[in-house]
């Protein structure tokens, strides 16, 4: 679904030339205009379509240099691909016995050390490597669980956190191995809960996400209305604290009260504001969805839907600016690339679809 580009774009980018060459905007935030232009959204249609798994894709992550894409599926293979030409790098078994729900780099390790969540309820490491053998290890374990995502400290090679349907929040470190229980998630005990604290002994949850612009922030959502804040620096790693308790939490305004629904993304946006802001349009009942931001200055926000489309806001406004046809069925992942206005998706369908900017 394309939309008619509006004239006010065009002014502006015409406007954003003249101060350029005027030396009153620099070649730094020219560029970051162009790149967070509304009309390069609006352009975007599939460039190509990536096709190899047998199963539905739950998981798109870029390396930090953006040239690769790492893919996982229910058919419990991971997937690196280069994805301007479609080619694949490496395919391999991920060690898990259900659906990979995530699979993404670890920082500053020359993209060969993976780490991987999935219905079996284990987080595993895969490490590429010379001649591109792949070696797989357990790190650990939510009993009886699925785990549906990881949270990965910015910049650390070492550190990742998981979170489960179990409740509980994990602390990993790659370096020994060892995996330590953080927490249970409670119920939070507010008269805005639908939920009442004594009957709920604990919150599954489906997402957990780190603030990059201060690592020692993360949060978690699941099956309640509430995101939870907490601060790692309050964990006292001899366990003599309780750390259970969130530093802060929230709860949408829209949400209050409403006892059926559930947080299934999380995500931190790269810049320092504390504007509300909801957005409206998709559906989700059938699967985890993700949400993230999308641009240079995380200008946008966008999500799949049970629809098998593509919802793309304006951060600040909340306006639907885009509605793209995405997947027969759910669209479950929308990754943005880390440097260019190029986006990848995945769902129920086994491939993955990379979308970029017509014309540019």
């Amino acid at each position: 679904m394309m939309q008619k580009r509006r004239k006010t774009d065009l002014d502006q980018a015409v406007v954003n030339v003249w101060k350029r060459e005027l030396g009153q905007l620099s070649t730094r935030n020219f560029a970051h205009r162009l790149a967070a232009s509304e009309d390069l959204v609006l352009r975007l249609e599939i460039h190509k379509k990536l096709e190899k798994h047998d199963g539905c894709v739950n998981t798109l992550s870029f390396n930090a240099g953006g040239d690769v894409l790492v893919s996982g599926s229910d058919d419990l293979r991971v997937i690196l691909w280069d994805w301007e030409t479609g080619r694949v790098k490496l395919s391999f078994n991920s060690g898990h016995r259900n659906n990979v729900f995530q699979a993404t780099f670890m920082p500053i390790s020359d993209d060969r050390t993976i780490v991987t969540c999935a219905a079996d309820g284990e987080i595993r490491q895969a490490q590429i490597l010379e001649g591109g053998e792949v070696k797989t290890v357990l790190l650990g374990k939510h009993e009886d669980s699925r785990v549906h995502k990881l949270a990965i400290e910015p910049g650390n090679p070492h550190i990742l956190y998981s979170c489960g349907e179990d409740g509980v929040v994990q602390h990993f470190d790659l370096r020994t191995r060892s995996a330590t229980k953080l927490f249970t998630c409670r119920s939070v005990n507010d008269s805005r809960s639908y939920r009442p604290y004594v009957h709920q002994p604990y919150v599954h949850l489906n997402a957990i996400a780190i603030d990059r612009r201060n690592p020692n922030l993360f949060a978690v959502g699941g099956m309640d209305e509430f995101a939870r804040l907490y601060d790692i620096r309050k964990y006292k790693w001899d366990g003599s604290s309780d750390f259970g308790q969130p530093a802060d939490y929230f709860c949408p305004q829209h949400l209050i009260g409403n006892g059926d629904t559930g947080i299934t993304g999380l995500s931190f946006s790269d810049q320092r504001e504390n504007t509300a802001q909801v957005y409206k349009g998709h559906r989700n009942y059938e699967t985890v969805k993700g949400v993230n931001f999308f641009g240079p200055r995380c200008e946008y926000v966008s999500s799949g839907s049970d629809c098998g489309r593509i919802f793309i806001w304006k951060k600040r406004s909340g306006k639907l600016i885009r509605v793209m046809e995405a997947d027969r069925d759910v669209v479950n992942c929308t990754e943005p690339h880390p440097h260019t206005m190029a986006l990848a998706s995945s769902g129920i369908e086994s491939d993955i679809k990379i979308w970029t900017p017509k014309g540019y």
